[in-house]
């Protein structure tokens, strides 16, 4: 569970922010989000292979930049 500590003097709007910047650190509304419906095990298997192939290409794009600049 998410806790956020208040000064004396603080607002609710800044307790707010801090509440919404310390659960998107978390990565708890992601995870609400991603629970919200049923995910079909062969629908969640692309999604993870789609997020691979994702990374691999990102990191080959890196790479060429990088072999590019020297």
């Amino acid at each position: 569970m998410t806790e956020i500590i208040l000064g004396s003097n603080e607002h609710f709007e800044s307790a707010l922010r801090k509440f919404k910047k310390k659960t998107e650190k978390e990565g708890i509304m992601k995870e609400v989000k991603k629970r919200t419906f049923y995910e079909k095990p062969c629908e969640k298997r692309k999604r993870k292979q789609a997020a691979a192939d994702k990374r691999v290409k990102k990191r080959l794009q890196r790479a060429r930049q990088k072999n590019a600049r020297t």
